[in-house]
């Protein structure tokens, strides 16, 4: 019984692995680009699309199979940036810039990379304890309940001085400026994402949002499906936070608020919000136009004259496109998961081309 139950999985697994390869090359592409191309700024660029990849699939985890919209996750990053300042910062700046922390942790210096794990694990543990309240609400109730948690830590993060420097910039994290840690981390997150659609919990939160009725008669538990699916994208929003700290080497409460939320949820939903493939291929489309948008506004010479777009200009152009693509693609600019030329023709997504396999009552 045990392994007739387990071959559909595998048979899921196989007609879905496509996708997460398909991904990883991009990404090791993007990489192998950078390397070539050899200039600072560019290679500051392919790392913010790496985090940036981070977080939209982190958010795409639960938004995009569940069906809920979710205004709070990033405030997982932040949890998850803070968390990395405190573990890799040196002794003697922790002192000065969070006095209040415990005298063990002031102590503690860690390489980046165990440091961004832990501070996954953190955003994660607060994500659980979260989700026990949150995962029982639906719709606009859920939403607004997710925003209300966003608004909460800001306030906490802004005004906690002793322990998060409040306002205050904090400086002295680690600058990581070499490519490979964050290629590793966007694969990882793409992995994760892919793994959980394609499981019982993955296949159930999707039923759970197709059909919310029949998945209850089916035996789901609708709450207990999304709480591992918010605790798990609170998890990789962690790491996208910790990484995108030691990128920069400054974090503040607002790096972390509306701005960041927007443009996150804006590439989530102009790629595709129901498709893995979507969420990491409106990263790079998004990231590529307003990059260069912005390099349009610095000035381009044309001849004798130098060609530069009006300041705020680059706002205006960007929302245009959105409304364009959304206008004519409401479901995302990709619908459907990327696939092998050949093999496999069911591209409706991990999840969905395998829902047919989830028996009644697994979750």
């Amino acid at each position: 019984m045990a392994q007739d139950a387990q071959k559909p999985q595998k048979s899921v697994l196989l007609r879905t692995i496509a996708t997460p390869l398909i991904l990883t090359a991009l990404m090791v592409a993007l990489a192998l680009l950078t390397l070539a191309v050899g200039s600072r700024p560019f290679n500051q660029t392919m790392i913010d699309i790496f985090v940036r990849v981070i977080l939209v699939v982190g958010l795409y985890i639960f938004v995009g199979n569940s069906g809920v919209l979710s205004f709070g996750h990033i405030g997982f990053t932040c949890l998850g940036a803070y968390a990395a300042a405190w573990l890799t910062m040196p002794p003697m700046m922790k002192e000065l810039s969070f006095p209040g922390l415990p005298d063990w942790l002031k102590a503690v210096q860690l390489p980046y990379g165990p440091g961004a794990v832990l501070a996954a694990l953190f955003a994660g543990v607060f994500a659980l304890l979260f989700g026990r309240v949150l995962m029982r609400l639906s719709g606009i109730a859920a939403s607004i309940a997710t925003f209300a948690m966003l608004a909460m830590i800001n306030t906490i993060y802004a005004n906690w001085e002793s322990v998060t420097a409040a306002t205050n910039s904090v400086v002295g994290i680690p600058i990581v400026r070499t490519i490979w840690p964050y290629m590793t981390g966007a694969i990882v997150a793409i992995f994760v994402a892919w793994l959980h659609a394609v499981s019982r919990f993955g296949l159930a939160l999707r039923a759970a949002r197709d059909e919310p009725t029949a998945a209850l008669a089916s035996g789901i538990d609708i709450p207990r499906v999304r709480l591992v699916a918010f605790g798990l994208s609170g998890v990789v929003m962690g790491l996208g936070g910790a990484l995108m700290a030691h990128s920069i080497g400054v974090v503040t409460p607002d790096t972390f608020y509306l701005g960041l939320t927007f443009i996150t949820l804006s590439m989530l939903v102009v790629g595709g919000m129901s498709t893995l493939s979507g969420a990491v291929s409106g990263v790079v489309i998004l990231s590529l136009l307003i990059q260069g948008l912005r390099w349009l506004e610095r000035g381009v010479p044309v001849g004798n004259t130098t060609f530069a777009l009006p300041g705020g200009l680059q706002e205006i152009l960007l929302g245009v496109v959105m409304i364009a693509i959304l206008a004519r693609r409401p479901n995302g600019l990709f619908s459907k998961e990327f696939a092998w030329p050949f093999g496999a023709r069911d591209r409706r997504g991990p999840a969905l081309a395998a829902t047919q396999t989830v028996p009644e009552g697994d979750a």
